[in-house]
């Protein structure tokens, strides 16, 4: 009785000194439960996701810590308490990734959960390589312990990287459906950086929405393409919150329309799953995590692009497809552009500006722009990198390989000023504005300027439209 009392005691201390490693009060199996100690390791997003589905009611474990990469300035907060829930009072903090060794010893934990996407396999077993070393476990999340169940169907769209074109699968697939009396509701991967709390769930019916929620330039390239065509969308942080939202929404939803980020496979468990790949980036589809998953689980792929591809990138994607694949309808599709004013290319000295996650992470050396110049006749590529300012100089330190393109960064106020401090500095005749939203609407450029426009063309058959109307009469749409 007394060692046992004594145990009990030493228990309580240990608890007190230190709060790094929880041990409950509860018995199991003739004995005390230990809780496991797990950092999330991610960029605003997957981690959350995996928080909240997996862990935070999950007595089994005790999250102690996030660490952020790829996204800047997102580290250094909390995931707050109102979203952690009651296991988590304080919140949880957020540290950057470079410190995960130290963290995993400071804070005695057990398992290392990677939560991000569009990373090389070299780069997801160099960060397992770390965790291992610092004596702790490194654990992957699948769809079964993270993926949510809704009550309308679901169209989920992905892609094996970031910029193969699924928002504009997204938006044919949308307005295919809409064509049919069908309605759609799109919820987007999310993008909370922001106040987490105010950005839980996030609806999105029109333009003056984006300035209401205090939107990015990279969360605005996804969602002011759907609303200006009419479509409704959610995003934010609690994705079964969005879900319940979204299935009712007050303007109706017949279908849920899952808008995929980066090459990750999808929150909600679909019915339907389309995988947009690239032929530019032929091979990426074997070599990236987790893109090669959203390959696996589709029922269709989509090759798009090939309108400005290498027949050799093009079988070569086509093989791949068919090693991981066999059974997935194939469609064949391409990107045509249209420019606003082709005389302010041809000829000139253009400054190219894309996206800018699609050229960061993504790794793009060819996107519209580049292919707006090439077809409209440009005399050159002017080099941004000479008068880049601030935070731009320093992407392209983290990113040299971008090249002669600049990338339209926006997380932040700071880095608008420098986009468009970076663009009007510039020595060019002209600016091509290849991004999903009009630049001219929150920065102001100097310089004659054209917005290059994008959307998916299928080639042939087989084709959406078939899909679709399967995908109705399966469910009596």
């Amino acid at each position: 009785m007394f060692g046992f009392t004594l145990c009990k005691l030493y228990i309580c201390r240990y608890k007190l000194k230190s709060k790094l490693f929880t041990i409950t009060n509860q018995y199991k199996q003739g004995g005390f439960m230990i809780k496991k100690n797990v950092i999330i390791i991610g960029a605003a997003g997957r981690d959350f996701h995996n928080f909240n589905t997996y862990f935070r009611n999950n007595e089994s474990y005790n999250v102690v810590a996030f660490t952020a990469a790829q996204i800047p300035d997102i580290y250094g907060r909390k995931y707050p308490a109102e979203l952690a829930g009651q296991l988590y009072p304080e919140g949880i903090p957020v540290y950057p990734e470079e410190n995960l060794p130290d963290l995993i010893k400071k804070l005695n934990v057990s398992d290392c959960v990677f939560s991000y996407s569009d990373v090389k396999y070299q780069k997801v077993m160099s960060v397992s390589a770390i965790v291992n070393a610092a004596g702790a476990n490194f654990v992957l999340l699948g769809p079964a312990d993270t993926m949510l169940k809704s009550t309308k169907p679901v169209i989920a769209v992905g892609a094996i990287r970031t910029g193969c074109g699924k928002s504009q699968t997204s938006r044919k697939v949308i307005e295919l459906l809409m064509d049919k009396g069908i309605k759609v509701v799109a919820v987007r991967h999310p993008m909370p950086y922001g106040d987490l709390n105010e950005q839980k769930v996030q609806r999105f019916a029109k333009v003056e929405d984006l300035e209401a929620h205090k939107c990015t330039v990279e969360e605005m390239e996804e969602y002011e393409p759907h609303v200006v065509r009419g479509n409704v969308i959610y995003a934010g942080v609690d994705y079964e919150a969005i879900l319940r939202a979204a299935e009712t929404d007050p303007d109706g939803c017949d279908v849920i329309l899952w808008d995929g980020g980066n090459n990750d496979f999808p929150f909600y468990k679909p019915d339907l799953m389309i995988t947009v790949t690239d032929p530019h980036r032929a091979g990426h589809e074997l070599k990236y995590y987790p893109g090669e998953v959203t390959l696996r689980i589709a029922d269709v792929v989509i090759i798009n692009k090939m309108d400005s591809s290498s027949p050799d990138d093009i079988q070569l994607l086509r093989e791949n497809i068919d090693k991981v694949n066999p059974t997935a309808v194939v469609i064949d599709g391409a990107s045509p552009i249209t420019v606003d004013d082709y005389s302010l290319i041809k000829g000139k000295r253009v400054l190219v500006v894309e996206d800018g996650p699609t050229l960061t992470h993504g790794e793009m050396k060819i996107g519209a722009g580049v292919v707006a110049a090439r077809k409209f006749g440009a005399a050159e590529l002017v080099d941004p990198r000479p008068f880049t300012v601030g935070r731009l100089s320093e992407t392209f330190r983290l990113y040299p390989a971008i090249g002669t393109l600049l990338p339209a960064m926006g997380y932040g106020e700071q880095q608008l000023k420098d986009l468009e401090e970076t663009i009007n500095n510039t020595d060019c005749d002209s600016v091509i504005v290849a991004t999903p939203i009009d630049l001219n609407r929150i920065i102001k450029i100097n310089k004659p300027n054209t917005r290059v426009y994008y959307d998916l063309q299928e080639i042939g058959i087989p084709n959406l439209t078939m899909v679709l109307d399967d995908f109705m009469k399966k469910f009596n749409l």
